[in-house]
């Protein structure tokens, strides 16, 4: 409509030429107006334009601190003990996935007391631990698992002369969401059940 007025604007001037001192005097000033009108319609485009990208990027900033929040916001952390009274557990004829059965702590639920599994409710990294105590009638062999991969192990032979063995290890497993990570006992092993001696635990360093 604005282009238009302005040729109409420019056919007018050219169709009057000089023959009417007052149109010369009006339509140079309404040509004058006009393409000020045209300037300033770009100028405001611009703006809408320049604010439409702003808009665009105060929300994805909003998205990623959102997202920041929701991770720092995420806590795992779990502590069990194995819990089977004054008695060892084991030796078993096949390799047995050590149930902890005793929760200390179990702050996002993600692990499980009746399967002795902890499933990754986040992909990151965690901190795991496992800790033995046993008698010196058979040997100990712990291994830690994510998901049918072995990751840690703590050994330990029977031996006459000492009545008593404790082991253990530790380390860090970089997991997806759905991981699995568990404890097995290999058969002809044993492990102490009483109170807390014979432990597993871990807990999300960071999330990825």
């Amino acid at each position: 409509m604005l282009w238009f007025l302005l040729l109409f604007c420019g056919l007018s001037l050219a169709d009057e030429g000089g023959n009417d001192p007052e149109t010369q005097s009006c339509f140079p000033d309404m040509c004058n107006l006009l393409k000020e009108f045209g300037a300033m319609s770009e100028k405001i485009k611009s703006l809408e334009t320049r604010l439409q990208e702003s808009e665009t990027r105060l929300q994805n900033s909003e998205s990623q601190i959102l997202e920041l929040k929701n991770k720092e916001g995420t806590k795992v952390i779990f502590s069990t003990a194995v819990g089977e009274g004054k008695k060892h557990i084991g030796p078993f004829t096949t390799d047995t996935t050590l149930i902890y059965k005793t929760v200390i702590t179990n702050i996002g639920n993600a692990y499980n007391a009746a399967t002795g599994i902890f499933t990754a409710p986040v992909a990151g990294v965690y901190y795991f631990t496992i800790f033995f105590h046993a008698g010196w009638t058979h040997r100990t062999s712990l291994h830690l698992y994510k998901n049918s991969e072995m990751k840690l192990s703590t050994f330990d032979e029977d031996t006459v002369t000492n009545r008593t063995d404790n082991g253990g290890n530790a380390g860090y497993l970089h997991l997806q969401q759905g991981d699995q990570v568990y404890v097995r006992l290999f058969k002809n092993s044993h492990v102490w059940g009483n109170a807390g001696f014979t432990t597993f635990s871990g807990s999300l360093v960071t999330q990825m």
